[in-house]
């Protein structure tokens, strides 16, 4: 199975096409998507290409492809427009032996974990940094795939791919790897 994870979109068409073709280049089996999708928030700048609707309609042409779970700019009339849930605060999704709990990252983090056992995996977007951490005492692993939109730390605007057991995150321009982790 070959998952395609991608977060922070915030309303960036421009961003949202570049997620598109990437998600074409890597053809992968569903994309996961980590919540924060139609709004920039009132702490970030317009992204470029800023066009809630027009993210709208890209994301509804793509819902069949699509898991999702609820960002922290996200709302009910974001859900009246989108024809796919994306109200779930969390997703538990196994990938082979290892469950991955799956969240945008603001209710559920590094600072406030959710139930994990060892050898568990948290995954949620939220701080637009790409980061792959290994907590040796927790016993669980913190993976981010940074921003599609609006990357922060200097870091590129990115996405991060599953596929037997290794995780690749990604430029979004041009699909090179620049954080792996397999574990």
């Amino acid at each position: 199975m070959k998952l395609m994870f991608a977060s922070d979109i915030h309303g960036s068409l421009y961003w949202a096409e570049a997620m598109r073709v990437a998600w074409a280049r890597e053809a992968p089996d569903k994309l996961i998507l980590l919540g924060d999708l139609l709004y920039h928030g009132p702490r970030n700048d317009l992204p470029r290409g800023y066009d809630p609707k027009g993210v709208t309609q890209l994301l509804a042409g793509m819902k069949e492809e699509l898991l999702c779970v609820r960002g922290n700019c996200e709302a009910e009339v974001d859900q009246m427009v989108l024809p796919f849930p994306v109200m779930a605060d969390f997703m538990p999704l196994w990938l082979g032996e290892r469950m991955a709990f799956v969240t945008h990252g603001h209710l559920y983090h590094e600072g406030a974990l959710p139930m994990l056992k060892r050898g568990d995996l948290l995954i949620h977007g939220h701080t637009h940094v790409p980061t792959v951490r290994c907590h040796q005492e927790e016993g669980y692993t913190y993976i981010n795939p940074g921003s599609v939109s609006l990357p922060k730390e200097d870091s590129p605007n990115s996405y991060m791919v599953y596929q037997d057991g290794r995780f690749s995150i990604r430029q979004i321009t041009d699909g090179v790897e620049f954080i792996a982790y397999e574990g």
